[in-house]
């Protein structure tokens, strides 16, 4: 008599896990990787589609429009980017008679009046002075004169703010007003850079005057003869 034979033992192992319900999307999923693949320059492979639906050919994207404003500045010559540092400094300068009053309008006539992405003017001297004038003459007031418009643009040279650069033009320091983007100011800088050998205490980098001196008033608006400036002791 034979014995049945034993029964069959079940093998012990992972169980196959269900597939989840999200995983039928899973096709669509593998065709949008690969078209982005695609685009992107990179190898995905491409998903099987057990279902046989249709291969996704292409992706568009719109991109919503920029929702940032625009300047709102009077007049229209633009603007310029100027150093906070150097704005007060200025105003501490005019309080402490540190620059004198004719300095002061030169810069601030030349600065506005930059060539956009240069730094540079390209105002001669008797250019500025007519500009100076041009509300003065109007109301029959005193007005500055080119000699003085010169010696400002002199002291100015010698603070660094600004620099002649040749056939009457203005080079501004354009580390404390430029009219541009940063990419362009760069660009100007590594020029002037060149000019300079590359001294980090030469012009644009070493800004004057030093500290708040008297210095002589400069108030000659009329005429150069029969008036003399007077220095300042209190």
């Amino acid at each position: 008599m034979t014995s049945d034979p034993p029964a069959r033992r079940r093998q012990r192992g992972p169980r196959p896990v269900p597939p989840p319900a999200a995983a039928a999307n899973d096709a669509e999923y593998g065709d949008i990787l690969a078209v982005l693949g695609q685009q992107l320059g990179e190898k995905v492979a491409e998903a099987a589609d057990p279902r046989g639906r249709r291969k996704l050919k292409g992706i568009h994207f719109e991109y919503a429009a920029d929702p940032r404003a625009v300047h709102d500045m009077a007049g229209g010559a633009g603007y310029s980017l100027a150093s906070n540092w150097f704005t007060q400094l200025l105003a501490q300068l005019a309080v402490a008679n540190s620059i004198t009053k004719s300095q002061l309008c030169v810069f601030l006539y030349v600065a506005g009046g930059q060539v956009p992405g240069t730094g540079i003017t390209q105002y001669t001297q008797q250019e500025i002075t007519d500009g100076l004038n041009k509300i003065a003459a109007q109301k029959g007031g005193k007005m500055t004169s080119r000699s003085t418009v010169n010696r400002a643009v002199q002291a100015l040279c010698g603070y660094n703010w600004v620099e002649k650069a040749g056939n009457g033009r203005i080079q501004i320091n354009v580390r404390l007003w430029f009219q541009g983007n940063s990419t362009s100011q760069q660009e100007v800088l590594a020029e002037i850079a060149e000019r300079h050998d590359r001294d980090p205490d030469a012009f644009p980098y070493a800004v004057g005057p030093e500290g708040a001196r008297q210095e002589e008033l400069d108030l000659d608006f009329g005429s150069d003869s029969g008036f003399r400036g007077r220095k300042r002791t209190g």
